[in-house]
């Protein structure tokens, strides 16, 4: 497909329907590494990683169990001797031993062999996997220590994002990696595991895309695209079903936009599940802040506004690859934010999906007025459970910094939420919906306002805002992913540069948990 195809709005096709327009797909893909699971050293492979430890005496390597003794031991003293200390993330590299088909070992440090969790494992094996770029084949017995967590930290690391060059990249990625696992269920392990990486790496492909390509239309046609391979149900608003039905926060956010918005819905229900999970996802393709205009400095990041909308499809998409015995339904509102000649303005009152009303003070204050009409609609469904989540406030990067979200609600909903971002290293942090800040919601004109014209507590207020589109007896969080969702610094861990994924892992873990509550 090329690149000027996919920058013409209306031209392609949506899931099955009959039509001579082309299919969409994503721009490209950062996810090129094959990965497989082997009982035995593949035939030929250009590299061998192994893990090694920092142990009381000193440098340990971990036995490969695929070679003699000798052969073990052979390169342990050549790791030594280069000085290498089997310190957490610490890489290693020596020509291969004789006897070894590789062009060389890679040590990779674990730290303290008392201390590892799965994931340091994850963040070792994404170090090892993103200096392994142009490299043919490796093996590995990193899974060793935890097949799941190693599988993931090396699938997300060796993520490489192409972009929309001309002319090839000269870097290339890693080929292959086979990890050398005999044990019995090695293979569900390995399933679960690329299935979980595969999602993030889903999202981070939404993330990058650039708006130019992934707007509400064009956008709306990949997810129904992704969601019908995977047998979920589709259904999207156009803006004149948006109108009919009276979803004016997004329509008010999209009408300064030539590209109107969309409303996507996606539904997976097994037979025979118990339990029925919300999500929805913030999905502003682009934001320029609106009338109340951003600062141009770092504006380009704002293609990644649409960063909760992704996270929440990678989820749905992930729960059906997982076969997952729970319905989870997914309301996602696609804008861009624009300021155009029919821009909403500050002093505007709009009337909400369900007929609350808010008073704008702040266009860039877009994310939650999206949200509200969605959550509503979601609320419609009566689930037992809704979680939204959304780049939402530059208010969680001062309160919480680049790494950790926030998240806030009104049951035990919030704590497992946080509780299982810190297990899988998505940092998250529960945070209060404070009475007063509720409070200054409220608007003198209309049900509530979109922000409280004070600077403290700005993601709190936003919460406070939605929590009056979550109806009465449904467990609710709000996943505030203003600064994960989006890496602006160096590389690190399995963590690329640019969009991270965050929190589909997250959110898969929840949704198993709830699964078998």
């Amino acid at each position: 497909m090329t690149t000027s195809a996919l920058q013409k709005a209306g031209e392609f096709t949506v899931g099955n329907k009959t039509s001579t327009r082309k299919a969409i797909g994503l721009p490209d893909k950062g996810l090129r590494t094959k990965l497989s699971l082997s009982n035995k050293l593949p035939e030929e492979y250009d590299a061998l990683v192994v893990p090694v430890f920092k142990g009381e005496s000193g440098l340990e390597l971990a036995a490969t169990g695929l070679f003699d003794e000798s052969v073990d031991t052979a390169i342990w003293e050549l790791l030594a001797a280069v000085g290498a200390t089997g310190k957490a993330e610490e890489l290693t590299r020596v020509p291969a031993i004789e006897g070894m088909e590789a062009d060389f070992v890679l040590a990779v440090g674990l730290g303290n062999p008392d201390a590892l969790d799965e994931e340091k494992l994850r963040r070792a094996a994404g170090v090892a996997a993103r200096s392994l770029k142009g490299v043919g084949t490796v093996a590995t017995t990193l899974g060793s220590f935890g097949l799941g967590p190693a599988v993931e930290g090396f699938a997300l690391g060796a993520y490489d994002y192409p972009g929309l060059r001309s002319k090839p990249s000269s870097s290339e990625p890693l080929g292959r990696a086979v990890f050398v696992d005999s044990r019995e269920n090695a293979k569900k392990e390995m399933r679960r595991a690329k299935i979980i990486a595969g999602s993030v790496c889903v999202a981070r492909d939404l993330v990058n895309a650039p708006s130019s390509h992934l707007y509400p239309a064009t956008y709306a046609s990949i997810i129904e695209e992704l969601a019908t391979e995977q047998g979920i149900a589709v259904e999207i608003l156009d803006e004149k079903r948006l109108a009919k039905e009276g979803f004016g926060g997004i329509l008010a956010v999209g009408m300064g936009s030539s590209r109107p918005p969309r409303l996507v819905r996606l539904t997976w229900e097994p037979k025979d599940c118990y339990h029925h999970v919300a999500l929805v996802g913030k999905g502003i393709t682009f934001d320029t802040g609106g009338i109340s205009l951003k600062p141009p400095a770092s504006m380009d990041n704002m293609i990644s506004d649409m960063g909760g909308s992704a996270a929440v499809v990678a989820t749905v998409l992930a729960a059906a690859r997982l076969d997952l015995n729970i319905k989870v339904t997914a309301t996602i509102p696609l804008a861009e934010n624009m300021p155009g000649g029919n821009s909403y303005r500050p002093g505007d009152v709009i009337t909400h999906y369900g007929g609350t009303t808010s008073e704008i003070l702040n266009t860039d204050a877009e994310g939650r007025l999206v949200l509200a009409d969605a959550m509503a609609r979601a609320c419609e469904d009566e689930p037992d459970y809704l979680i939204d989540t959304a780049t939402l406030t530059g208010a969680q990067l001062v309160a919480l910094g680049e790494r950790t979200s926030g998240v806030m609600g009104n049951g035990p909903l919030r704590d497992q939420i946080a509780a299982a971002g810190v297990a899988m290293g998505e940092n998250a942090w529960a945070m209060p919906l404070p009475e007063e800040i509720a409070e200054a919601v409220k608007s003198p004109v209309a049900d509530i306002r979109n922000v409280t014209g004070n600077r403290n507590g700005g993601m709190l207020a936003a919460a406070c805002y939605l929590r009056h589109f979550v109806t009465e007896g449904i467990e609710w969080a709000h996943v505030d992913i203003a600064g994960p969702a989006y890496n602006t610094s160096s590389a690190y861990g399995y963590t690329p540069k640019r969009a991270t994924g965050v929190p589909v892992r997250t959110f898969i873990e929840v949704l198993s948990e709830i699964e078998h509550m």
